[in-house]
């Protein structure tokens, strides 16, 4: 019944369904994945990074965590030149409210204003709904720390934790049971681990797997972005017990 109704975005079918739409969300579904949490005190965002091949050289940026503007951030899941299109379309659309009105742009308003452009890929004819999903990491004087999440239809919402990519639904029922309102940034990304540690197809967490952001107030006042280095994700993986201290060589 869906190959007549599944050719165009723009077509509905008898059940009310835009079969493209959802295909696009399949494809995130074979990404890998990513979790936000949000705490009390910060955003904690982890994404895991699919290695291919040995061979491949590690790139020296990060492949699943971008820097859209000093006080938001985003963590990728999908096909990752999609992603690269729309980051840069909300980069200048951050900048350009900071030049208009010399103050941060709220994150919701960001969001939405990014969400806006991708409904419109699943409108018009002639064009495919980009295949990615975001979790938007952010901090506004409006609402506090926020983290919402976006899929290829142009929704979004704001969550308090939230999972997208391979084994998304299983992520995101684990953080349902282990999620705390109070939740302090240090235990959100021992939440987060363990979650991953359960859900990916990996069998053991190495930093060269992970990629860990934090957006958080520092002792300054001011809103920080921070990735969390190889070396110092290998000791948070120890020290939350996800994984084994490697052997010292004598």
């Amino acid at each position: 019944m869906s190959r007549r109704y599944d050719s165009r975005t723009t077509i509905f079918s008898p059940e009310g369904r835009l079969y493209q739409v959802e295909y696009a969300m399949e494809a995130i579904g074979n990404a890998g994945s990513a979790i936000g949490i949000l705490a009390k005190d910060g955003v904690v965002l982890v994404g895991e990074k699919k290695v291919t091949s040995k061979l491949l050289q590690t790139s020296t940026s990060t492949e699943k965590m971008y820097k859209i503007d000093d006080h938001v951030a985003c963590a990728v899941a999908g096909i990752m030149s999609d992603a690269n299109i729309l980051i840069n379309t909300a980069r200048l659309q951050a900048q350009r409210y900071t030049f208009n009105y010399q103050e941060p742009i709220p994150v919701e308003q960001l969001v939405q204003s990014l969400c806006d452009t991708k409904q419109g890929y699943t409108q018009f004819g002639g064009l495919r709904p980009f295949g990615v999903s975001f979790l938007f990491a952010g901090l506004d004087k409006n609402y506090g720390f926020q983290l919402y999440m976006s899929d290829p239809s142009g929704n979004y919402g704001g969550w308090k934790a939230a999972a997208i990519g391979a084994n998304n639904q299983a992520a995101q029922s684990m953080l349902k049971q282990d999620y705390k309102d109070d939740i302090s940034r240090e235990d959100a990304v021992n939440l987060a681990l363990k979650v991953l540690s359960k859900t990916m197809d990996s069998t053991s967490l190495t930093s060269d797997k992970l990629e860990l952001a934090e957006v958080f107030l520092s002792p300054s006042g001011s809103v920080k972005y921070q990735v969390c280095s190889p070396d110092s994700l290998s000791k948070l993986l120890v020290k939350s017990g996800v994984t084994q201290p490697a052997a010292e060589t004598s």
